[in-house]
């Protein structure tokens, strides 16, 4: 497999998935994570300066009490002086795709959050990892369950904790979710409905729509919040699953899925059903339990969420989910609390991806899956 170039992406948007052989073969700069004991927050270097690091990242970063806003990372100069000046960030804290292992020896950054295209996450996870630095890698953990192994390793390897960009697992609808599903407050849940889905239209030039990039279309993007839902509405990871594809606007979407659905089945017997596209607009989790229901409406969106249930309405006041994932993951560095998204969480996951798109390939066949209690949380 060839080796992913940022330079190479962000001229000609097309690259290579770079494989775990690849990320093994890179030196190690530096062998184990730094000691944070002495800090109150700590400095994160966002790598890559997209519309999310941009809109979402770097304005949370603002508001959260265990980290700040330290470094970046980027390809483009631009960037780097619009950045340095709008978030005093100094020259020293400012790197680029191929002075980035240089980042080692800087003590202001403890974490890196790493914001690129999803086949470009497993290198720069390892490389931060085999920098000595803490790693949140972005949702899809990686484009394979074999990248998503080296970024473990990588990260255990060099003692350094590893966060997934699960940014729901840190705001208050989701928790409330999870409250139900632990507590059994609506007795035994029978069937889960899950859907994560947008429009897109107008860009077909987009990463997200070049499958060496983003290693698959709406089921990499959307649909792991479908697969993420349906596991924490029920509290299980699934025995199995099937899966259908369908396309109706295959001239726009021409190497990545457009709609999917799939059926999972949970060892309690609760049956699954998930939806995800790029190419309608759904945004739902419900649960129908013995005794009862509840249900996110929006689920998975940047929030406002909102809430009901058979008992009443859900509603929390509405909060950065980023800031809240960011403080999350910080606190559990400097306080060893709880990592609410762990690396086995984006490796379970795709697993599953993986599986729906064997199930796929083979007509709507039953795939089997044996993941115990992996990323349960």
């Amino acid at each position: 497999m060839k080796k992913i170039s940022r330079r190479t992406f962000n001229k000609k948007l097309s690259t290579g998935i770079f494989g775990a052989g690849v990320l093994a073969s890179m030196p190690l700069a530096c062998g184990m994570g730094r000691d944070t004991s002495e800090k109150s927050s700590l400095g994160i270097a966002l790598v890559g300066l997209g519309s999310y690091s941009t809109y979402q990242l770097a304005p949370a970063l603002a508001q959260t009490k265990h980290c700040h806003l330290a470094g970046i990372v980027t390809g483009t100069r631009e960037k780097e002086s619009l950045w340095a000046s709008k978030y005093s960030i100094p020259t020293t804290n400012i790197y680029n795709y191929q002075n980035f292992d240089e980042i080692a020896k800087n003590k202001d950054i403890d974490i890196v959050y790493v914001v690129l295209p999803n086949s470009m996450h497993a290198e720069f996870s390892v490389r931060a990892a085999k920098a000595g630095k803490h790693v949140i890698c972005e949702k899809p953990m990686a484009v394979s369950v074999e990248e998503c192994d080296a970024i473990i390793q990588s990260c255990e390897k060099a003692g350094v904790k590893l966060g997934i960009g699960y940014r729901l697992h840190s705001e208050p609808y989701t928790q409330e979710v999870k409250r139900f599903v632990k507590e059994n407050t609506f007795g035994k849940i029978n069937y889960v409905l899950a859907e994560a889905a947008y429009k897109s239209t107008g860009n077909p030039g987009q990463w997200r729509l070049n499958k060496r990039l983003s290693g698959g279309g709406a089921l990499m993007n959307m649909g792991v919040y479908s697969i993420q839902s349906a596991i924490y509405g029920t509290g299980e990871n699934p025995l199995r699953v099937s899966a259908q594809e369908f396309s109706t606007r295959p001239e726009y979407f021409k190497e990545t899925d457009e709609t999917i659905t799939a059926q999972l089945k949970f060892p309690s017997g609760a049956m699954g059903n998930i939806f995800t596209s790029h190419n309608a607009n759904a945004n739902r989790l419900y649960a129908s339990c013995d005794s009862g229901w509840f249900a996110l409406e929006p689920a998975n969106n940047y929030g406002p969420l909102a809430g009901s249930s058979s008992l009443g309405p859900i509603a929390f006041e509405h909060e950065s989910q980023q800031k809240l994932q960011m403080d999350d993951f910080a606190s559990h560095i400097l306080y060893g609390t709880e990592n609410r998204a762990p690396g086995a969480m984006g490796k379970r996951d795709m697993i599953i991806v993986e599986a729906i798109y064997k199930s796929i390939a083979e007509g709507g066949s039953t795939i089997p899956l044996n993941l115990g209690n992996m990323g349960l949380v």
